[in-house]
């Protein structure tokens, strides 16, 4: 019996040096400002690594951090239901599918009156990835995922364009994407 409890001593004091709960390094490295009170450090550190890998099984996340999975799938409840966690998402490789030009483009509008109209004609184009109202020069951005170049620019003269409302269009092709990683926490 007194060999169990030194064990378990043993045990308690490898978890205490083991699991320091820190902010994560990435999010360290961003110079993020840590000031919701209603999170703490497990919290966060759960969220980063749903972050990565929405999938990654709770009790994988529990041994990171150094809690049972039942405490992981509480909080992960907890912070559904608080908003923090508005859902789960895969991201595709477009490549794979036969898309290899990412392009931004920017739309100047003829009047802002026409944005609601503007976006519901964009909805319907498949390869439009994002739309996103703007400051600055244009009124919308969008996001495409087309095959190539030409296909692009098939879409420009044929779909985007023609939309009623666009006046013009300015394009930027992604020659690599050099960062991707999930929303700031």
């Amino acid at each position: 019996m007194e060999q169990l409890s030194t064990e378990k001593g043993k045990l308690n004091v490898f978890i205490r040096l083991c699991c320091t709960f820190e902010f994560p390094q990435t999010l360290k490295s961003m110079n993020v400002s840590f000031k919701i009170k209603s999170l703490d450090k497990i919290d966060l550190r759960i969220l980063e690594a749903l972050a990565e890998d929405a999938r990654k099984p709770f009790l994988e996340i529990a041994r990171e951090i150094c809690i049972s999975g039942a405490s992981v799938q509480h909080r992960y409840k907890k912070l559904k239901s608080r908003g923090f966690i508005s859902g789960t998402t895969i991201r595709i490789n477009s490549e794979k599918f036969g898309h290899t030009t990412t392009a931004f483009i920017g739309i100047f509008l003829d009047r802002a009156m026409k944005k609601p109209e503007v976006v519901d004609q964009l909805r319907k184009i498949s390869e439009v990835m994002e739309c996103h109202y703007t400051t600055g020069n244009w009124s919308i951005l969008i996001k495409l995922s087309c095959r190539n170049n030409e296909h692009l620019m098939q879409l420009l003269n044929t779909k985007i364009e023609g939309i009623s409302g666009v006046n013009r269009t300015e394009t930027f092709i992604s020659l690599n994407q050099q960062i991707n990683r999930p929303p700031l926490m």
